[in-house]
This record gives C-alpha cells, sequence and structure tokens, in this order.
C-alpha cells in the first residue's frame, strides 16, 4: 500500500490542518510509515506538531528543488516524519510562477522520498493557488475535510470541480479520496441538516466518523501534539482513530 494524500479545501476554518496532523499521526500509530508536509505558509501544522526552528522547510525543496533529505523532521509519534513550513513559503506562488513545469516541481521533489513511506499526506492552504495545484499533482487522492455549517456545500462544489479540472488536464491519477465531517455537534439542527445532504449526494464518499468538536482537538496544537498524544481518551482523539481506520480500509 502506498497513498498520496492532499488535505485540501479551498474555504478557510473547517479543521483541515487539524485532520491533517491527526490523521497522519493516527494512521502511524496504526504502524505504518507516514509522511506529513506542510505546505500552507501559516504552517500551523509545524507548530501543532512542535517543530520550532528547523534547519530547511518545503520552501527551501521547492525553491532549490532540493533538500528534501534535509527537511525532514522525526516526530515524537513513532513512524511518523515531517517536512515544515514557514513563513517563507509566503513568496513561493510568486517565485514558482515563473518556472516551466511549475505545476509538477513537488511532485519531482516526492519522488526523491516516497518509496521511503506508505503514505504522504499533504497539508494544503486553503486557496487553489499554486502550492495546493502542487499538492494535488503530486497525489494520488484528495481528502476533503467539510465543516458542518451553512456553505459547507457551495465551498465543497467549488473545490471538486477545481479537482476534476486538475484530473482532466496534469493528473488522471487524482481520485477522491473521502469527505470527512469536521465540527460536528448533533445538538445543533444545522449539523444534522449539513450532514443529510453531504451523505445523501456524496453517498459512501462521505466517511462515517465525524469530528466532533471538542476541547482536546482546539487545545492540542497549543501544546505542539496530535490530540492522540495530549487527549487520547477525548472524543476528538477517538474520531480521527476510527477516520484513519476507514481510510486505511
Amino acid at each position: 500500500m502506498k497513498k498520496i494524500i492532499a488535505v485540501a479545501n479551498q474555504k478557510g476554518g473547517v479543521g483541515k490542518t487539524t485532520t491533517a496532523i491527526n490523521v497522519a499521526a493516527s494512521i502511524a500509530l496504526q504502524q505504518y510509515s507516514v509522511l506529513i508536509v506542510d505546505l500552507d505558509p501559516q504552517a500551523n501544522a509545524t507548530s501543532g506538531m512542535g517543530i520550532q526552528s528547523p534547519k530547511a522547510t518545503i520552501y527551501d525543496c521547492l525553491m532549490a528543488r532540493d533538500f528534501i533529505e534535509d527537511s525532514i523532521v522525526k516526530t515524537e509519534v513513532t513512524g511518523l516524519d515531517m517536512i515544515p513550513s514557514s513563513t517563507d513559503l509566503v513568496g513561493a506562488e510568486v517565485e514558482l510562477s515563473s518556472l516551466s513545469g511549475r505545476e509538477e516541481v513537488l511532485k519531482n521533489i516526492m519522488d526523491k522520498v516516497k518509496n521511503d513511506y506508505q503514505w504522504i499526506i499533504f497539508d494544503c492552504p486553503p486557496a487553489l493557488g499554486l502550492l495546493t495545484i502542487n499538492a494535488l499533482v503530486a497525489a494520488t487522492s484528495v481528502l476533503i475535510p467539510v465543516q458542518c455549517e451553512y456553505y459547507a456545500m457551495e465551498g465543497l462544489g467549488r473545490l471538486l470541480g477545481n479537482v476534476d479540472r486538475i484530473k482532466e488536464s496534469i493528473n488522471p491519477h487524482l481520485e477522491l479520496e473521502g469527505i470527512v465531517l469536521t465540527m460536528y455537534d448533533s445538538r445543533i439542527n444545522l449539523s444534522r441538516q449539513v450532514e443529510s445532504e453531504i451523505r445523501e449526494y456524496f453517498k459512501d464518499k462521505v466517511y462515517q466518523a465525524m469530528i466532533p468538536r471538542n476541547v482536546s482537538l482546539a487545545e492540542s496544537p497549543s501544546y505542539g501534539k496530535p490530540v492522540l498524544l495530549y487527549n487520547a481518551a477525548s472524543s476528538g482523539s477517538r474520531a480521527y482513530v476510527d477516520l484513519a481506520k476507514e481510510i486505511i480500509a
């Protein structure tokens, strides 16, 4: 088994980074080798994994098309490595735009290490710029977190349209890995309504595991840990373990 998954959504605040971190950690704890790549200039996945002042980042890899081995950092989770990000990545969109083959820079870099891992997970920025396009070109599938709120369906439709365009024009192997519902609260009618509509339309592409609103999920990034290491007994931790098992299956 070898999968390269881009965790993507053009809408911000949907739990994308939380999902990338905790899915990666949960898969690693199932005895798989996993690499998570932080492609967001905000570097929230990097700080959320407790990595500070890395000697090289994904920015260095993209600009020099090298340094991939130097940028890989081991995390607290056995079997889980990371390529961190930094705010330098803000300029990558502009710097990449003048390169030939700019959509495939990340894919060419990852080709050097992809055989070292069973799973590679990209945490994409909340926009369909060159960084996200590079992730979708390098990936075999896209995992879409969807917040259980009013505009969820609209944003989801736009993203899937862009995924289809990338599949048709650049990466014919790109598939929809699945849709995960985040920030779910069964006490709120809107959460249940959004769940019902998305499940009715996308059917078995929607995971049974849903990520609840949970204090531990909100707190764990400030401690630089995935929720499994921060509070393994929390409902958020259990939900991500269940989600990882579904993805593996």
